[in-house]
């Protein structure tokens, strides 16, 4: 079964890379631009260590209780895991245990909590060094599906530059599904081009998932997020 699934993914990694390099020269851009993010939520540890074999370093989680249990199982083969979900505010020491990247910071209240947990876990001993943020943006402004507003971005973004546990690395946005992707990823382009002008290491865009991704290269995104065409059909962790 495990080369089975190990053939599976090779298979489907390979036309994943070779859709993002066709983006990327349609739009006038070098390949290397542009990494992928699998996501893995749902799916369980034995296919990051699979991924992690075909060459892939980085990996996206949605929910705490389920990255932390995979990372613990990983042990030393642990990958760099983003944090890709909304987090509360008193979940940020727990996911602080363990995110190399928390890609959904969209307050300074959040801000605040991420900074303090960082040092607390920095100070237990549960993590060696910062922790790397993108500010999650709200195309449509819409409070339920989480994300700053645009015209909020350049001061969250000095809240999260000023603090030592903390390192702006960009911006990360999810299109809105009433919007056409080309109009929501050139507006998050234009936000991020703004917050390069006084943070210029935060290069981040990590915008495009499966429906949407070759919109998103086209306005300048360096990190897609794929799930289903990757990984196939979501099924419980535990399967």
């Amino acid at each position: 079964m495990t080369d089975d699934r190990r053939a599976e993914l090779a298979e489907a990694l390979a036309g994943v890379r070779a859709r993002i390099d066709a983006a990327c020269v349609a739009a006038g851009r070098a390949p290397g631009e542009v990494r992928l993010l699998p996501v893995t939520k749902t799916f369980p540890a034995s296919d990051i260590a699979l991924l992690a074999e075909l060459g892939m370093t980085e990996f996206g989680e949605n929910r705490d209780q389920e990255a932390r249990a995979k990372a613990e199982e990983l042990g030393a083969l642990a990958p760099r895991l983003h944090m890709i979900g909304n987090v509360q505010r008193n979940k940020a020491r727990s996911v602080a245990r363990w995110a190399s990247v928390v890609q959904t910071v969209d307050s300074p209240r959040l801000a605040e909590a991420f900074a303090k947990a960082v040092a607390a876990a920095r100070e237990a001993g549960e993590r060696d060094g910062p922790l790397e943020v993108l500010l999650q943006a709200s195309i449509d402004g819409d409070p339920a599906r989480g994300g700053s507003p645009l015209p909020e971005l350049p001061a969250l973004a000095d809240r999260v530059a000023r603090s030592e546990q903390l390192i702006l690395r960009g911006v990360m946005t999810v299109a809105p599904r009433s919007w056409e992707p080309e109009r929501a990823f050139a507006a998050v382009a234009e936000a991020a081009a703004k917050l390069l002008v006084d943070h210029p290491n935060g290069v981040e865009i990590s915008a495009g998932m499966s429906q949407d991704l070759e919109a998103a290269i086209v306005h300048g995104s360096t990190l897609v997020r794929v799930g289903t065409s990757l990984l196939g059909g979501r099924r419980l962790a535990s399967q």
